[in-house]
């Protein structure tokens, strides 16, 4: 039997996310306890998880809601900066809560400060630059019917 040469390539860090937005088209985004800019729902990949797997269990640790998410809308290669490895980064679609949904949000307060409906603007300020480019992407694939490919949150094809 041979070694499995797949075990010495490369290996990247995932994680996935939701765009959840409200009848009024703004941006669910949570403030996490951990850093200073808000986060879109969503989480790193763990080991053996699919992105999909991931992103529903996010949602469910995250805000206590039991979503199954549609169609991939954005795939983002992220560079390595100092303290960080390069990443794919995938936002999948969350669809649009309802009011009851958004009732029953809960937070772990370990984990999030608090949550806000955002507009893009008010989400440009809150995210991180690269963040809120591929916020605006999942936005724009999701009202386009497509999947946008971006490398650090612009578009590439």
């Amino acid at each position: 039997m041979t070694d499995d040469f797949t075990s010495t390539l490369p290996r990247k860090r995932m994680a996935a996310a939701a765009l959840l937005t409200d009848d009024r088209g703004r941006v669910l985004l949570v403030e996490p306890t951990y850093k200073p800019h808000f986060e879109a729902p969503g989480g790193s990949v763990e080991a053996d998880e699919s992105p999909f797997a991931a992103v529903i269990r996010e949602l469910e640790e995250e805000l206590g809601l039991a979503l199954r998410p549609g169609r991939l809308l954005v795939v983002d290669w992220v560079p390595p900066r100092p303290g960080r490895t390069e990443g794919l980064m995938m936002v999948f679609d969350g669809g649009f809560l309802t009011p009851s949904q958004t009732e029953q949000i809960r937070l772990p307060a370990d984990e999030l400060h608090g949550w806000a409906w955002c507009t893009e603007q008010e989400a440009g300020e809150r995210l991180s630059a690269s963040l809120a480019r591929r916020m605006s992407a999942a936005v724009r694939a999701r009202a386009e019917g497509t999947v946008a490919y971006l490398e650090n949150g612009f578009f590439v094809a």
